[in-house]
């Protein structure tokens, strides 16, 4: 397999800030895949207005098309792993790419609801695969003291992916007049952008092509020549010594499914729990509702629509702000403050929430995208509507320099050599599922309150400070190999 590396001079030819240029490269170029798990996952909620004005589906049918690339997310994520350990990090990358650009055209010309849910389905299963790939990639190529850097910008390359999404689809829809108006070339705006999505799918597709291979894994296909190679291009020790060491981390069974995974707790070992228990925990705080159904939380403060959308692209930018704070700590304070940080933060802005929520009158509102029937919806009003927008925004806030880019760089660092690709692909899958179970369950939730909601979430937080303070092991500055020795001593 070519990994494009094969000009690079031996490691004592190369200065250390040549091999760091070179590796943050290679990490952006890898993130490029969560930038279109943001973009993708976002751009049909633009979309959405114009699909429902073409086939007049349901509010049922409406959520479930939105819904169902969750599904295919989880799926994606779970076989990404097998299929990186078999052919390569960056087989997989142009993969996805490909998956990508066929989604986004199938979901403009579906020729009608199934063939969407269909399309959709499968851009899932793109989204799924990156979410897989481009921690673990980047975590094996990253030197130790960059990794939480370099790891932080899967997480930047999604919120990014979503910010863009959003705007692309407010463009759209403003240049045609409305998403179910004709634009271009007389083609729906709502098509445009689903289309939109081709030209960052090629970039990454060809993109991808020009990075290395994972050593990691070109050692455990007997290819240490070239792993030593990409090791010296990206500023990482490729002496014999740091190449015994990362053959014997691999030494036994390569992860080939979930039967490697098995351990004395619970028929896991500890380590592939703590990951899962992350990931569940990274969306039972109820993240995705604030983008998912933003409208209805800044509708019900007493903005009209057209406010709701501008306020849920300033969420996505400071998503974005708050990504990049992270970058700049991760490697610094270390993961696990940061986690205990977040916590702490996100469990007091949502329990004040909750508190605002369940305690302001309510009235009866038509039926909504939270509720198939008239039900009652809070009425906020003067200090209370403020403090209610603060407490939103300050939990995306401490969601985004903590949960949001920590627990990525973690699933991609944390999981022994042999088993990091399909350990991460179990977690990511449970990431996707619980999104899912937030999701679909909210609607009904909110329909009984906001209140009971919210501080559903609220309580989630805080057991992720438990959790955190419990389980989690810092990972800083440690390479690859010296958190297999520590985790193995937990398992």
């Amino acid at each position: 397999m070519s990994s494009g590396v094969s000009q690079i001079p031996p490691s004592s030819s190369i200065p250390a800030p040549a091999g760091n240029r070179r590796v943050i490269t290679v990490a952006a170029v890898a993130a490029l895949g969560g930038f279109l798990f943001g973009f993708d996952s976002s751009v049909i909620n633009g979309a959405i207005p114009g699909i429902v004005a073409q086939y007049n589906t349901s509010p049922a049918t409406t959520g479930f098309t939105v819904s169902i690339a969750l599904i295919g997310c989880a799926i994606g994520a779970w076989f990404a792993g097998r299929i990186a350990d078999r052919i390569g990090r960056i087989r997989v990358m142009t993969l996805a790419a490909g998956v990508f650009i066929l989604s986004a055209i199938g979901s403009a010309f579906p020729g009608g609801v199934p063939g969407l849910m269909f399309w959709r389905l499968v851009g899932g299963l793109a989204i799924g695969t990156a979410s897989v790939i481009a921690p673990a990639y980047i975590a094996e190529i990253a030197p130790a003291h960059l990794r939480g850097r370099l790891g932080s910008l899967q997480q930047l390359a999604i919120v990014t992916g979503i910010f863009i999404a959003l705007l692309t689809g407010y463009v759209i829809a403003h240049a045609a007049g409305s998403a179910s108006q004709d634009w271009l070339f007389g083609v729906e705006a709502w098509r445009w952008m689903f289309l939109a999505e081709v030209i960052p799918a090629v970039v990454y597709g060809l993109a991808a092509r020009t990075i290395p291979e994972s050593p990691r894994y070109l050692i455990s296909k007997g290819d240490v020549t070239q792993a030593q190679l990409v090791l010296t291009s990206v500023g990482q020790d490729a002496s014999d010594s740091s190449i015994a060491q990362i053959q014997a981390s691999m030494d036994g069974e390569q992860a080939q499914n979930v039967g490697d995974l098995r351990g004395p707790r619970f028929g896991l070992l500890p380590v592939v729990w703590v990951g899962i228990i992350l990931s569940i925990l990274q969306q039972f705080v109820g993240i995705n509702v604030i983008f998912y159904y933003s409208s209805v939380l800044w509708q019900a403060v007493g903005f009209d629509e057209t406010d709701a959308l501008q306020i849920s692209v300033i969420s996505g930018a400071i998503n974005i702000i708050t990504t990049l704070i992270a970058i700049s700590l991760i490697d610094r304070v270390g993961r696990k403050p940061l986690l205990l940080i977040g916590s702490i933060g996100m469990t007091l802005a949502l329990s004040t929430m909750a508190v605002i929520f369940s305690t302001a009158p309510l009235k009866e509102v038509a039926a909504s995208s939270t509720c198939a029937a008239p039900c009652m919806q809070p009425v906020l009003t003067g200090g209370t509507a403020v403090t209610a927008l603060i407490a939103a925004n300050a939990f995306v806030f401490f969601f985004g320099f903590s949960w949001g880019p920590v627990v990525w760089v973690l699933l991609g660092e944390m999981f022994p050599n042999r088993i990091r690709a399909i350990a991460l692909s179990v977690a990511a899958a449970a990431q996707w599922l619980a999104n899912f179970v937030v999701s679909t369950t909210f609607p009904p939730l909110a329909s009984e309150g906001l209140g009971i909601a919210y501080g559903l979430y609220a309580f989630f937080a805080a057991v992720s400070l438990w959790f955190v303070w419990r389980y989690v092991k810092e990972t800083k500055g440690r390479t690859l190999e010296e958190m297999d020795s520590t985790y193995a001593a937990a398992t």
